[in-house]
Parts: C-alpha cells; sequence; structure tokens
C-alpha cells in the first residue's frame, strides 16, 4: 500500500499530562481504519491533532510524499484533511448552505458549487431536506448532512469522531452504509468508535490506543 500519512513520532500532552506518544504513525491511502481505545486513551485528541485541532509534537511528518511540520498546521493538509465531530455544528441556514459552506470558504464560485452540493446530497439521501434548517433535523439526517458536506470537499483523509454515537435503527444503518463509498471515492478514513458494525466491516484496518501508544490490528 501506498502511505498517505507517516510521522516519526507523535505526542500529545495536556499539561503535564501525556496522553500518548505515538512512533512510526502511518496511514495507507485508500484504507479505512477504526480507531478504538477505553474512554480517555485520547481517540478524539488524536483526530483533532491530525486536523490541526489540537497541537502535537511531531518529527518526520510526510502527508502525500511531502515532508512537512504540523505547525503551524500546513494548508496541503488543511486543504485535504476534514474532520467531523461527534456533533456537528450546523449554521442556522439550510441544508443546502450548509453543505456548501466549505466550498464558499475556500472561494469556489456559486456556479461550480451548485452541482458539487446536488452530488453531495444525492449520496447522502438528504435532497428533500435541501431547504431544511438543521435544526430541525434528527441525529442520523445531521451526521448525514455532515458527511456530505465533508465529501464535497473531496478529502484525501477524513476523520470521523463516533460517527454512529446516539443513533439507532435505520439511521446508524444508514450512516454505516456511507461508509464503504467514501472509501470508493479514494479517500482514506480515520473512524474513532465502538461501534461493533463498523469494527467489523470489510477491509477495515483497527488501530488501537492503549497506554499512550498505539497497535496495529
Amino acid at each position: 500500500m501506498t502511505a498517505l500519512l507517516s510521522i516519526g513520532r507523535l505526542r500529545l500532552r495536556h499539561g503535564a499530562r501525556e496522553l500518548f506518544d505515538l512512533a512510526d504513525f502511518h496511514l495507507d491511502a485508500a484504507r479505512a481504519y477504526v480507531l478504538t481505545g477505553v474512554n480517555g486513551a485520547g481517540k478524539s485528541g488524536l483526530l483533532r491533532a491530525l486536523a490541526g485541532l489540537e497541537r502535537a509534537e511531531a518529527e518526520q511528518l510526510v502527508f502525500a510524499g511531502r515532508a512537512l511540520a504540523l505547525a503551524p498546521y500546513p494548508r496541503a493538509m488543511r486543504e485535504a484533511v476534514v474532520y467531523v465531530h461527534q456533533e456537528p455544528v450546523m449554521f442556522s441556514t439550510s441544508v443546502a448552505a450548509n453543505i456548501g459552506y466549505g466550498l464558499r470558504a475556500r472561494g469556489v464560485a456559486p456556479g461550480r458549487a451548485a452541482p458539487l452540493v446536488a452530488a453531495a446530497m444525492a449520496w447522502a439521501g438528504v435532497e428533500h431536506l435541501r431547504d431544511f434548517d438543521p435544526a430541525t433535523l434528527s441525529g442520523g439526517e445531521r451526521q448525514r448532512v455532515a458527511l456530505a458536506r465533508a465529501k464535497v470537499l473531496a478529502p484525501r483523509l477524513l476523520l470521523l469522531d463516533e460517527p454512529t454515537a446516539n443513533l439507532d435503527g435505520t439511521a446508524r444503518e444508514q450512516v454505516i452504509a456511507l461508509i464503504p463509498q467514501l472509501l470508493a471515492g479514494g479517500a482514506s478514513v480515520v473512524m474513532a468508535c465502538h461501534d461493533r458494525d463498523l469494527i467489523g466491516l470489510p477491509g477495515v484496518s483497527r488501530l488501537k490506543l492503549r497506554d499512550g501508544r498505539i497497535e496495529y490490528r
């Protein structure tokens, strides 16, 4: 497999507490991973560090074949890495406007953005919610909108923090069904989760955070 990201050493501390100190951390291109570990192991911290939302120490970082520094967070990763929070923040506009937010922030012209947003809504099955205020949506609908908002940016690396937490039944199944489709598009996906169905998806590799170290399974 071709490496998308490799870091010789990745360390995250909160004050005097060290969450993890990882040696030879690496992610392959176009591969799905589940990130597991007990509560407090640092799963969310790892995702946030990779997304530039937590200040971590990194040595020998290479992303998509380029040697980079993690701080300040490099533009090449800012444009290629997307993080989806367990409870995604939605703006009080419309579903379509929320999905197109990242494209507008990147300066994509409205005429070019509109078909991309429409395709993302169709992919996530939320076309019928186009003009709704996200505050009126169910948890599963909001999660699918968040995934569409991420997918429309065509990330190389997608980081999902507990994507099925607090979902059950059909809503959970709908979100799980979208994951293989993200991989088919060539993205690498890392999902912090405890969901056995996500962990058991075909072809998914497992990363386990334990005692500040990472285990590849």
